[in-house]
């Protein structure tokens, strides 16, 4: 549209800052612009000649025509209007204005000028559809109306290359010897020239610096930068594609076996191949763009917005960045484990794409790349000359916004990969403790590193403190669980769930490897307490580390800071106090600390396998702290034992308390306690109601040596007042005789049948005799007698009694038989027939004398009191002490290597629902999963005791305790009875037990 003619510099309104006039400036009426418009221009590719245009740079002194690149908007827009996909928000703008040029004075040596690299042809080229250059065949585009070009990536594929420099030669400042302009661009965008020659400078002739501003050479440089450094990282994607993984599928033989190959493609490559697809558009659009404009390219901005603004574009970089750190430890390990994978890392260094680079740096790049994108565009923005109206003003700060907000947000993510892969290397180099079980979840997913640092322990000597001290490592680990959240302090060893400080003692090995070896067993956060925070700084002697032989002798003192934690359950016992250096760092552990407790019990709170409600808390009272009852209070005294019943039409549950007066019986949930029976301090009460069609209806009351039953309907009826005392006591029936003395009596449920099992002893026994009864389905109807008839209609004997050891102490049930504690064993006996029983004692440690695990746990279990056994799989059953537990098999032989449990608490009593095992001490409730003994709840309370646990028949049957009330006043102290719900997972879907690997772990983690 220009003719041949020339533009000078000075009839081109706001020409860039520093842009000078031509040396020998010619003027054209026909692009002067009128001085009181404002206009916007389109910039445009020249239209392809296969003669090629010719190339200012290699011409004389005469001058030349221009390009027709620029057109005024305003004589294009009556004729159409195209809509600009990169354009921000359709304003007007104003082309970047491009100086004239003069061609070199040194004339070429070729007069012949080259092949010029083609384009994709705009809306207002006019040239043929297609065109073609040494022989390919290139496809055309249209343009749009903005500063943006059309491309086709595929024929631009062919522009991909390999190599980068870091610097430049800026002593040459002239053009790429030998190469047009053009050409010199063809190379660079397939990665052609030497590094040194990759510069915007060296692709521009000194006559087109000379015209133009340092300010705006340097703007160009750093664009040049931009479409550089997406080059070298789209060919460095595609060198991981090409190289790494195409061959370690290739392999053969394989370096990584299948199915294992491909789960470690996925963990160490992640989403690079989307990446990567996001990049070449992307470079597609930069090369056209240059390919347009150079050497003075008006803006890529543009271009980048529209991939930024893409949500699948960040998306795929959020999942990147926050999985690097576990990529880089998936390889590292690889590395670590797999000669043939470190040959193979080795052997393809040498290939020319990866230039003897690691693939760490292949794998950091997408996390630098954005960071590195945005201090290159902050670059620009500072270059951009703000006296014009310059979109660049614009839509960088855009870009750099979404770029920063972006980096930020993903910051979170990375630092907890890095923390999951530190909390990864910890669990590697952790050294237990044999013997004990270690279940910490530790490779749970959501477990992750969440604060860590060195602390000192002071030793102790038999006078107190000494001067030696211990240099360990503290780690805090976090983590939440399906249903739980715990926190442990690692300072012994145990079995436990969910967030965990681990206190170790790191030892170098000969390899380099660290070891790190448990000092303690691990606090459950259920039951770790702060100590102090805040006691004054202590003094710590250390040896000089500088100067001769003789300074080594010499120490100085230097101030450490104490902290205190402690076990909740073993104050004396599990105290510690540790220092750390600084007060600094004393302050962040406290508010680790409390950040996790605070966190914990929230979780805790909505997450319980057991949910306690309270039945009772008023009623029951103890005598006040002062001592003086109030006048006319009825002081119940401590709860002794309770059972739950169902009776009556319709149905109604009651309660049924046994206490210091007597029993007392009301409707659940109810404090409206009736005194129904004058036995004083009940030692057990049961409740036979049914099982399938057999009604029983019989309270079963243990008091004072004897045992008797009563009728539950009239007991009921009499405690809501619509019976009376003798209707009741006509219901009695005393079990055993006058002068039996009933040591203890079980309820239990064996092959369908209710029976009633107790022991006894006469007057100068020296054993106890195993009776068993068994329930009748039917209560006759009641003839008058005298109270206290010695007729037993209820209850009919089950086989022929057996006799006991002297210290039996409880009673155990199986499906056909039952176990009776005693201080040596467990005795494994069979109801039907106790005095022909064979008997079986439990657990089997006949074999310690060729099974050194073995001996070590019978040494373990010594002077421990077991409480009983529950079954854990179709194949083993768990023994249950007072301190540990552990598994033994059908023939009562410890399995799982011999290895054990130890319980937080010592437990007194224990109750079993489901998978889970419920440990009773008198301040803590320890619930823990029976396959793999990992706690799961803890319920905190005072003088905790277990009331009722069963016989399990539904869900529905409930587990009692008692413990301290909440009400404290001139009425005296209460002591409320709680009900254990055992909760359910709120999914539509059943979960699917994983426990067949557990036991792998285990066997690992013991070696």
């Amino acid at each position: 549209m220009n003719g041949n003619r020339r533009t000078s510099a000075s009839a081109v309104p706001n020409l860039s800052r520093g842009a000078q006039q031509p040396a020998v400036p010619t003027q054209s009426p026909h692009h002067a612009f009128p001085s009181n418009s404002s206009y916007t221009f389109q910039v445009t590719p020249p239209v392809y000649d296969h003669q090629g245009l010719q190339n200012p740079w290699e011409q004389t002194l005469h001058p030349l025509p221009p390009r027709p690149r620029v057109q005024s908007m305003h004589e294009l827009y009556a004729a159409r209007r195209v809509s600009a996909p990169y354009d921000i928000g359709g304003q007007q703008r104003m082309a970047f204005p491009e100086p004239v040029f003069y061609g070199s004075p040194s004339p070429p040596q070729n007069l012949s000028p080259p092949p010029r690299l083609t384009h994709h042809q705009s809306q207002s080229d006019l040239g043929a559809s297609t065109s073609t250059l040494n022989g390919q065949r290139l496809q055309n585009n249209a343009s749009v109306t903005s500063f943006a070009s059309s491309y086709n990536a595929q024929s631009d594929d062919a522009y991909y290359g390999s190599g980068s420099g870091e610097g430049y030669d800026d002593a040459a400042g002239q053009l790429v010897k030998g190469l047009s302009s053009e050409e010199a661009l063809r190379r660079f965008q397939a990665g052609e020239l030497p590094e040194t020659d990759q510069e915007w400078h060296r692709l521009v002739p000194p006559e087109a610096r000379d015209a133009l501003g340092k300010q705006e050479v340097q703007r160009q440089s750093v664009i040049f930068e931009v479409i550089k450094s997406e080059r070298e990282y789209v060919a460095d994607l595609e060198a991981v594609q090409d190289v790494f993984i195409e061959r370690l599928r290739a392999a053969k033989p394989p370096i990584i076996s299948e199915p294992l190959l491909s789960g470690f493609i996925n963990e160490v490559f992640g989403n690079l191949r989307e990446i990567l697809s996001h990049h070449q558009r992307l470079l597609a659009a930069l090369f056209a763009r240059q390919r347009e404009q150079h050497p003075l390219i008006q803006s890529v901005a543009d271009i980048i917005l529209d991939t930024t603004l893409k949500a699948d574009f960040r998306t795929v970089y959020e999942t990147y960045i926050k999985h690097y750190p576990l990529a880089e430890s998936h390889h590292r390990q690889q590395l670590k484990f797999n000669r043939s994978y470190e040959a193979f890392i080795h052997s393809v260094s040498n290939d020319p794409r990866i230039r003897k680079r690691d693939l760490i740096t292949f794998l950091s790049r997408p996390v630098t790349k954005l960071p590195r994108l945005n201090l290159l565009l902050e670059q620009i923005l500072k270059l951009t000359d703000t006296e014009y109206d310059h979109p660049d003003l614009e839509t960088l700060p855009i870009i750099l916004g979404i770029l920063k907000d972006f980096i930020k947000s993903t910051q979170p993510g990375i630092e907890a990969a890095e923390s999951k892969v530190k909390f990864w290397e910890l669990c590697e180099s952790l050294v237990f403790q044999k013997g004990e079980i270690i279940d910490m979840d530790l490779y749970d997913d959501s477990r992750s590193l969440a604060h860590s640092g060195p602390v000192m322990r002071r030793a102790r000597s038999e006078t107190g403190f000494s001067e030696k001290w211990s240099e360990l490592v503290a780690a805090l680990l976090d983590n939440y669980c399906e249903y739980d959240f715990v926190f442990h302090v690692i300072l012994e060893l145990t079995v436990q769930c969910l967030a965990t400080v681990i206190l170790t003692r790191e030892e170098k090995r000969p390899n380099g490897s660290i070891r790190r070896v448990l000092m303690s067993r691990p606090m459950p956060l259920s039951f770790l307490r702060l100590g102090s925070f805040n006691a004054p700084a202590e003094s710590r002697r250390e040896k000089s580390e500088d100067g001769c032989l003789l300074e080594s002798w010499r120490s100085q003192s230097v101030p450490v800071y104490p902290f205190t934690i402690y076990h909740a359950s073993r104050k004396s016992a599990r105290g510690y106090t540790l220092y750390v250096a600084s007060e600094a760092q004393r302050k962040k552990w406290y508010n680790a600390f409390v950040d996790t407790i605070g966190v914990h019990k929230a979780r805790q709170d909505a997450n319980m396998w057991f949910n306690p409600q309270n039945l009772t808390d008023g009623f029951f009272r103890m005598p006040p702290r002062d001592g003086i009852p109030v006048s006319g209070l009825t002081i119940t005294g401590r709860i002794q034992c309770a059972v739950p019943f169902v009776t009556g039409s319709p149905s109604r549950r009651f309660l049924a308390v046994g206490c210091g007066p007597g029993i007392y019986v009301a409707p659940v949930n109810s404090e409206k306690y009736q005194w129904v029976l004058n036995y004083k301090n009940p030692t057990a009460l049961a409740a036979l109601t049914k099982i399938g069609d057999k009604v029983f209806n019989r309270l079963i009351v243990h008091a004072d040596s004897s045992l008797v039953t009563y009728s539950l309907d009239i007991l009921a009826r009499f405690a809501l007042g619509q019976s009376d005392k003798q209707t009741l006591g006509a219901s009695l029936e005393r079990i055993g005789g006058n002068d039996v003395n009933i040591v203890l009596c079980k309820h239990v449920h064996l092959s369908g049948r209710a029976l009633l099992i107790y022991s006894s002893k006469r007057r100068l026994g020296t054993s106890l005799t195993l009776q068993v009864l068994e329930a009748i389905d039917s209560e006759p109807p009641l003839s008058p007698r005298r109270p206290g008839t010695n007729v037993m209609r209820t209850f009919r004997p089950y086989g022929e009694p057996g006799y006991l050891p002297k210290d039996a102490y409880n009673i155990v049930s199986l499906t056909k038989t039952i176990g009776v504690c005693t201080s040596t064993g467990i005795i494994i006996l069979d109801p039907t027939n106790l005095a022909q029983s064979a008997v079986t004692i439990v657990p089997n440690f006949q074999d310690t004398s060729n099974n050194e695990p073995m001996s070590s746990l019978k040494a373990r279990v010594e002077g421990l009191k077991p409480l009983g056994f529950v079954r854990a799989s179709a194949d083993e059953f768990l023994v249950i002490y007072d301190e540990i537990g552990f598994y033994i098999d059908k023939r009562g032989v410890p399995v799982r290597r011999c290895t054990y449990i130890k319980w937080e608490v010592k437990a007194v009593s224990y109750a079993h629902r489901n998978a889970h095992i419920l440990l009773v001490s008198p301040e803590f409730i320890e619930i823990r999963n029976i396959t793999t003994g990992r706690i799961v709840q803890v319920i905190e309370g005072q003088d905790i005791r277990l009331l009722y646990s069963g016989p399990y028949v539904s869900k529905e049957d409930p587990v009692l305790i008692a413990m301290r009330g909440g009400k404290d006043d001139k009425d005296g102290v209460s002591d409320k009875i709680m009900e254990l719900i055992e909760t359910e997972e709120i999914s539509t879907m059943a979960p699917i037990a994983t426990t067949t690997s557990v036991w792998d772990e285990w066997d690992e983690w013991d070696m």
